[in-house]
């Protein structure tokens, strides 16, 4: 075949495929796609788009003819070609699959488990979202009742999450388009894969529930869920928990959720405050083991801090009234239990002022711990 002819068929072919796709767009079921531009439909890892159509509307590019597109300045075979995949790719998003402002579409005509943005060595890929699914994420956290939650309590790991961003509630980017929030200043790749993360993740967990009146979803990190129904417990019963049972549901978790969250310098400092891998350190002792000044030793603690208020805000009130009820029925027993780390990591999760502001807090003696003893250090001054 000459090339002439074979440039004349692979044309016919792709005006068969244009009308065959225009035939299917402008039924009625799919009039929800026709207000949206064709950008809509395109990928970060897209080539040869065809710029000259990526900001016009569906509706107006399938009512015009195969002609006057080709025809169009700047749009030649392979751009035609592309144009053509966007409308296939368009024609393949289910109707029902498009955010609904006003209500979720009937659970039937749902399908979460294709997750358009699955790959890469995680399990996510932030190349493959495009706004169509950027969309439904939205969509998922809004109906949900998730708008006003901060990023970082929702994030798989807060290393990955400009601390800038932690306390960011998710509204700030709900009106946004990838576009713009790529092109803000200071959202590099990083950024925006972190916030496209914790969309993915709250439309993976919600996007096919239905409404339920008497119901509410929350989500919590599994570890804080694991310390607060332990302690929702341990607040009711008239026995003293072991050393054990406490390290394995109280001290133990809240550790990990700081490995998870924090690099391995603050995660180290932890598990020394509290003797985890050795005898439980005071701050200048960490300070000279780690070749800091005490002043550093202080940010690196409250770092600590900073994470448990993102990731679990409410700890605070629930450790300190765990704390004085297992304080005061120590005082009842003959033989209570050691609770000296339980206090100390009561203190670092959650001290009782900002270290540092006010001179070494490992210096002041912890109310109802005998001889000295202090909350934070857990050791004798």
């Amino acid at each position: 075949m000459k090339p002439s002819q074979t440039s004349s068929v692979e044309k016919l072919q792709v005006i068969t495929r244009f009308e065959s796709l225009r035939k299917i767009l402008t039924s009625s079921e799919y009039a929800e796609h026709l207000d949206k531009r064709l950008a809509y439909w395109a990928l970060p890892t897209d080539r040869r788009l065809p710029l000259a159509f990526l900001a016009r509307t569906l509706d107006d590019l399938v009512n015009a003819s195969f002609t006057e597109l080709s025809d169009t300045p700047g749009i030649g075979q392979k751009k035609i070609r592309s144009f053509v995949e966007l409308l296939a790719r368009a024609a393949n998003t289910d109707p029902s699959e498009l955010p609904d402002d006003v209500a979720p579409a009937p659970r039937s005509h749902r399908n979460t488990s294709r997750d358009p943005a699955a790959g890469g060595s995680n399990g996510f890929d932030p190349v493959s979202v495009s706004e169509v699914v950027w969309s439904q994420w939205q969509a998922s956290v809004v109906r949900h009742g998730f708008a006003d939650d901060p990023l970082g309590r929702l994030a798989p790991s807060l290393k990955n999450v400009t601390r800038v961003i932690w306390n960011t509630p998710l509204r700030a980017y709900t009106e946004l388009t990838l576009a713009e929030m790529r092109a803000m200043k200071t959202y590099g790749e990083k950024r925006v894969r972190a916030i496209l993360e914790v969309f993915r993740g709250v439309h993976l967990l919600v996007a096919d529930l239905g409404p339920q009146n008497h119901l509410i979803v929350r989500i919590v990190p599994p570890l804080i869920d694991k310390v607060e129904q332990w302690m929702g417990g341990a607040l009711q019963r008239a026995e003293l928990p072991s050393e054990e049972e406490i390290f394995q549901n109280f001290v133990g978790p809240l550790l990990e959720q700081v490995r998870i969250d924090a690099n391995g310098q603050i995660a180290n400092l932890a598990d020394n405050r509290l003797g985890i891998t050795g005898p439980i350190t005071s701050v200048r002792q960490a300070a000279r083991s780690m070749g800091l000044t005490r002043a550093r030793v202080y940010q690196l603690l409250n770092g600590i801090n900073d994470i448990m208020i993102i990731r679990w805000p409410t700890g605070r009130h629930q450790a300190y009234e765990l704390r004085a009820k297992l304080l005061a029925d120590s005082a009842q027993v003959e033989h209570p239990p050691d609770l000296k780390q339980f206090c100390s990591a009561v203190e670092l999760f959650y001290p009782g002022s900002r270290r540092g502001a006010a001179g070494p807090l490992d210096l002041a003696p912890a109310p109802g711990l005998p001889n000295g003893q202090s909350v934070e250090a857990g050791t004798t001054v």
